[in-house]
């Protein structure tokens, strides 16, 4: 029952970051893209970016581009950015539990962790 899932919450303004694009890598020689999707109106994906059998132990990296999202809400962002792409590295071990990275942000800050 292994999964990986991520959650995203706009803590400047106080709500789920809706319509988030986001890519997952794994990573190797080369960073090869698995999959590309946006958050929906609770900051989360409506599926687990991988499950079960496409689940496998490795190195990952979530990318974030909050710029885009930050500025589509009408925050007044400098040129360049603060913050516009965030990419999240983490490994996992044990692909059969559940990994879900979160990401909390705000134009001049986030954090991360392994959440359940």
């Amino acid at each position: 029952m292994g999964r990986l899932t991520t959650h995203v919450l706009d803590t400047a303004a106080g709500r789920p970051a809706a319509g988030l694009k986001l890519e997952l890598y794994v990573l190797g020689a080369e960073p090869r893209l698995l999959k590309t999707a946006s958050t929906n109106t609770d900051g989360r994906l409506d599926s687990p970016l991988l499950a079960d059998g496409s689940f496998e132990a490795g190195q990952y990296e979530l990318r974030f581009y909050v710029g885009d999202y930050l500025r589509r809400q009408g925050v007044k962002l400098g040129e360049p950015a603060f913050l516009d792409v965030i990419p999240v590295r983490f490994g996992v071990a044990e692909p059969a539990q559940h990994y879900h990275v979160p990401l909390l942000l705000s134009p001049y800050g986030y954090s991360t962790y392994r959440g359940s």
